[in-house]
């Protein structure tokens, strides 16, 4: 068993709080082009998961997908009111190359931007 793991953190940079209530996915990209889900949920009041997105028993080498709702935040939210939002559906791939080791993918997230990065 591998002893990494996989978390995240959303920060609304526009309200400079974190971003409660947020839906995201997790997506495991196989060799064939296709995804496979592996979890869904929503952001808590700290802007983070409750528990790791992948625990150590599923946290694999290879590709993988958070696919974050910000459009649906973003409305909740009373951010944005012109439709087609500029940015709506993130999708953030990144590769996991060492299944020991903790990958934290954070969102910075604003009605016009996001950003992300490979935290701790």
């Amino acid at each position: 068993m591998s002893e990494g793991y996989l978390t995240t953190h959303v920060l609304d940079t526009a309200l400079g709080a974190p971003a409660a209530g947020l839906r995201l996915t997790l997506f495991r990209l196989e060799e064939d082009g296709s995804r496979t889900e592996l979890a869904s949920t929503v952001t808590n009041p700290d802007g983070r998961t409750d528990g790791p997105l992948l625990p150590k028993e599923l946290f694999t080498v290879g590709q993988y997908e958070l696919l974050f709702y910000a459009g649906d935040y973003l409305r909740a939210m009373k951010l944005v009111s012109e439709e087609p939002l500029f940015l709506d559906e993130i999708p953030l791939r990144f590769g996991v190359s060492d299944a020991d080791e903790h990958y934290h993918v954070p969102l910075l997230l604003a009605p016009f931007s996001y950003s992300t990065y490979r935290g701790s």
